[in-house]
């Protein structure tokens, strides 16, 4: 038991962040805490024994505040209550390679909850990393190009109807003899956004539009496509083409937007731009700033409790070809999918104890709580 104050903890702690890798904190110190109460009145952040888990606080104080929008409406007073629930406790194992390695943690599954989007979409990423590692093995000549597919913002209550439409247009692409003739595999994720001011000059950071920000919605795909090397000879598809081949399935008379990119590394990476094009491909269905913006605002609001509405049960993630199985569906998913993310970087093996932090909201984040480690 060390002396009942807090200059020996904030030492150790203070040693730690000199002295040491801040993503892998030393063995001494972590027999130092599991051995040792804590003083009173004295609070070990996760964030300051591992900075890589600092994300880990940004993600849970976004679900609370998520939560919160939902509990100001009676229809979704559930799922604010299970977000609540989301990720309270934490308990790490330990080994000297990696540090600490989440070993226990219950989730929501709430989809517009951000820590559980955030576990779905590592999970997914890591599952995708290795399908393409084992793909570039048996097809070594194959591409990978890069597809964003849309159509025009339509209200917010029609989402659903046009989500469909936008599912059964895809299965008509890809039975074109174009599409089959050079795409031998694809993983499509669907991402619905607020409409973005098209009067703001910062493409990085577009504002909501003003007037539809609230109102309508912007469905789209992000597409990986695995082609084969003929795509860029014979069989090759222009962007124009595409516009045309995406309008007809549609169904539609007017050109919609279509990007097309060839995956390829930017300048100055170490790698072939396949990271970049998944991370791209599986992030957020929504992004956390299109759930919180303006949310004081009740017409805001609204949106998102019609988002919420309108995206029930339906699929965001679909895979085909050669790709078939590199992904899990949300329905497959489990929660120990969510606390083992596949990361192939990180030894998951560990020694036997569990160190527990719990979230404090009034706190910012998790702080170590020994009453409940094991």
């Amino acid at each position: 038991m060390f002396p009942n104050h807090a200059t020996t903890v904030n030492e150790n702690i203070k040693k730690h962040n000199e002295n040491v890798d801040k993503n892998i904190p030393s063995a001494e110190l972590i027999d130092f805490l599991y051995d040792n109460d804590l003083p009173e009145g004295v609070d070990v952040s996760l964030a300051s024994l591992s900075a890589r888990d600092s994300v880990w606080d940004t993600h849970r104080l976004h679900t609370s505040y998520v939560s919160k929008i939902y509990a100001l409406n009676s229809e979704f007073e559930r799922y604010s209550e299970r977000m609540d629930e989301c990720s309270g406790f934490l308990k790490f194992g330990y080994n000297e390679d990696d540090g600490l390695v989440l070993k226990q943690a219950g989730f929501c599954r709430v989809r517009h909850c951000t820590t559980c989007q955030w576990r779905k979409t590592l999970l997914w990423k890591a599952l995708m990393y290795q399908t393409y590692d084992r793909i570039i093995q048996t097809h070594p000549t194959h591409r990978f190009i890069f597809l964003t597919l849309t159509l025009k913002n339509p209200p917010i209550d029609d989402l659903r109807e046009t989500l469909q439409h936008m599912n059964k247009s895809w299965q008509r692409l890809i039975k074109r003899k174009e599409f089959m003739a050079a795409v031998k595999g694809w993983v499509r994720t669907t991402e619905v956004t607020r409409p973005k001011d098209p009067k703001d000059k910062d493409k990085k950071y577009k504002r909501v539009c003003p007037i539809t920000g609230n109102t309508h919605a912007h469905p789209h795909f992000h597409v990986i496509l695995m082609v084969d090397p003929s795509y860029f000879g014979r069989n090759y598809i222009k962007r124009q083409r595409w516009q045309e081949l995406w309008a007809d399935c549609l169904r539609i008379d007017y050109m919609p937007q279509v990007d097309i990119r060839t995956v390829k590394p930017k300048k100055g990476a170490d790698d072939d731009g396949m990271r970049g094009a998944i991370a791209e491909t599986l992030k957020y269905a929504t992004k956390p700033d299109d759930i919180t913006h303006d949310a004081e605002n009740p017409r805001s609001r609204d949106w998102f409790y019609e988002l919420t509405r309108q995206t029930y049960r339906l699929r965001f993630v679909a895979t085909g070809g050669l790709l078939k199985d590199a992904l899990k569906q949300d329905d497959d998913i489990t929660n120990e999918d969510m606390i083992d993310t596949g990361n192939d970087d990180e030894t998951t093996e560990t020694d036997d104890r569990r160190l527990n932090f719990t979230f404090y909201e009034s706190k910012g984040g998790y702080m170590y709580n020994p009453n409940h480690n094991e």
